[in-house]
């Protein structure tokens, strides 16, 4: 048996990895258009790699994943985050767990990862072949025929895990599946106007950011940029609302809840109570002080003033504030050089047991190539895992 992985990155290369192990007289050829194998993984995290997350229940790992989420049940009851985390320790690399879940190898270092794969995929035999750039790729008689600058390979399985690459789209149209249209997802808030780009690097913990009109909604940590928001609430945001997004032109009005444990009420109430237990004091913060008093200060209010002068007026305008403060976003910024884009294949074209396609036998698909994108945390290297992990054991 012949099989061709085209795309050098996460996705391909674990699946060659897989499927030689798994097949040791197969022929299995990676094809890497450019002369660097995982790209991505080496900037991921910081250029630390993110390896995966910390999630280890399947039907909770699913459901970081605004596209994709259904389908990845049933994947990762075969293979999730522990089995990952298993095979990198069978292969000597051990990850530890940082306190929001996302999983790094214990050196810091995403040159850890890529040696562990490179030396995984020449230890099992997998013929990497790097600059070479696919022209095309027919299906004659049940092989598929991979025409290359100044010659061809004929193939018997195809595996395409061209990530986000335009090329890799218009390979999987020629053979006839729906290709969901590519946006970008998980990018940080330009709000060009906003008055607290003077506060660049102040972080709330609990907040909530919503997109306004819509349900759409994200609590957690918010940081202020010198451009505007970024942080774990945001790019989660960006992910789950990254359709509406671009349909609106990345021009949207945005409302923060600084407080998003507490209602408007209950912030109103909780302000009268300070008032009155200690009407010659100014208000305690209860969020970073500078912050907090430049939210006073756009209502008027001196941050130094005793809550004994404060009128119930201004003191339920603040709490107004503090629940729905409004922001105009005006457009992205792609987050640490990180793009993971939503669309891809059509997930309804794939049998996503063995990730082979529905149209034609023998062609399997994996990683972002697919219509499946996760939120910030490790979840998109999981898909590439996964999806990479599925299709090679059922490469036969």
């Amino acid at each position: 048996m012949i099989c061709v992985i085209i795309g050098g990155g996460a996705a391909g290369m674990f699946a060659a990895i897989r499927c030689k192990e798994k097949h040791p007289s197969a022929q299995v050829i990676l094809l890497e258009k450019t002369n660097q194998l995982l790209s991505k993984v080496r900037i991921s995290g910081g250029g630390r790699c993110n390896v995966t997350h910390h999630c280890f229940d399947p039907n909770q790992l699913a459901k970081h994943y605004p596209r994709g989420s259904k389908e990845l049940i049933g994947p990762f009851h075969t293979f999730q985050a522990k089995d990952t985390v298993a095979w990198f320790e069978e292969r000597g690399v051990v990850l530890k767990t940082e306190d929001d879940g996302r999983m790094f190898p214990i050196t810091d270092s995403s040159e850890t990862i890529i040696n562990c794969l490179l030396h995984a995929a020449n230890l099992a035999g997998v013929d990497i072949r790097k600059q070479q750039a696919v022209q095309s790729i027919q299906k004659k008689n049940e092989r598929f025929i991979i025409e290359l600058k100044g010659s061809e390979i004929l193939a018997d399985k195809l595996l395409l895990a061209t990530g986000s690459s335009p090329w890799g789209h218009q390979m999987a149209r020629e053979f006839g599946h729906r290709i969901i249209d590519p946006v970008p997802s998980l990018f940080t808030f330009n709000v060009p106007s906003s008055p607290l780009l003077d506060l660049a690097g102040i972080a709330v913990s609990d907040a909530m950011i919503e997109l306004e009109g819509t349900s759409l909604r994200q609590k957690g940590p918010i940081l202020l940029t010198h451009w505007g928001f970024s942080g774990p609430a945001v790019l989660k945001l960006s992910a789950w609302a990254a359709r509406e997004l671009h349909a609106c032109g990345y021009k949207a009005s945005i409302l923060i809840r600084w407080l998003a444990s507490s209602s408007q009420e209950e912030i109103y109430q909780q302000l009268l109570q300070q008032k009155q237990a200690h009407p010659l004091q100014a208000l305690p913060p209860r969020l970073p002080r500078n912050l907090w008093n430049k939210l006073l200060s756009q209502l008027s209010i001196d941050p130094a003033a005793a809550m004994g002068k404060l009128s119930h007026k201004s003191l339920s305008q603040f709490a107004a504030k503090l629940h729905a403060d409004r922001y105009l976003l005006e457009g992205k910024t792609t987050y640490k050089q990180e793009f993971v884009t939503a669309g891809g294949v059509d997930l309804k074209e794939i049998d996503c047991k063995t990730m082979q396609s529905k149209l034609v036998p023998g062609l399997f698909f994996a990683g972002e190539i697919l219509n499946i994108d996760g939120v910030t945390g490790g979840f998109n290297f999981q898909n590439a895992w996964t999806t990479a992990w599925l299709a090679a054991n059922a490469i036969e």
